[in-house]
C-alpha cells in the first residue's frame, strides 16, 4: 500500500538532503500515518483508516469522523473516502 493519507490524500514531498559542503542529493518525507479507529455514528460502527497525525487532529477538531467527510467538499476527498461520504449520506436520509 502506499503512503498515502485516506481520508485527505496527504503523501510523500521530495526534497533535498543538504551536507556540510551544500552536495544536494534527493530525498523523501514521508507523512506521519497511523493506523487508527474512528467511530462513525451515523453508520454505527468502527471504521480502520490509514491517516497523517495532522488528519487526526483535524477530523477530533470537526467533532468526529461523520462531522469532518460531511463539511469537507468532495474535491479534497480521495476515493475511499468519497466512497465512505456516500455511506453515510445514505445511511442519515
Amino acid at each position: 500500500m502506499t503512503m498515502k493519507c485516506e481520508l485527505t490524500g496527504k503523501s510523500f514531498q521530495t526534497g533535498n538532503n543538504v551536507s556540510h559542503a551544500k552536495n544536494r542529493t534527493k530525498r523523501r518525507f514521508m507523512p506521519n500515518l497511523q493506523n487508527i479507529s474512528f467511530i462513525s455514528e451515523i453508520l454505527g460502527q468502527k471504521i480502520q483508516l490509514k491517516v497523517a497525525a495532522s488528519t487526526i487532529r483535524t477530523v477530533e477538531k470537526k467533532g468526529g469522523l461523520d462531522d469532518f467527510l460531511l463539511t469537507t467538499p468532495n474535491s479534497k476527498l480521495p476515493e475511499k473516502a468519497k466512497k465512505l461520504k456516500k455511506s453515510i449520506l445514505n445511511k442519515s436520509n
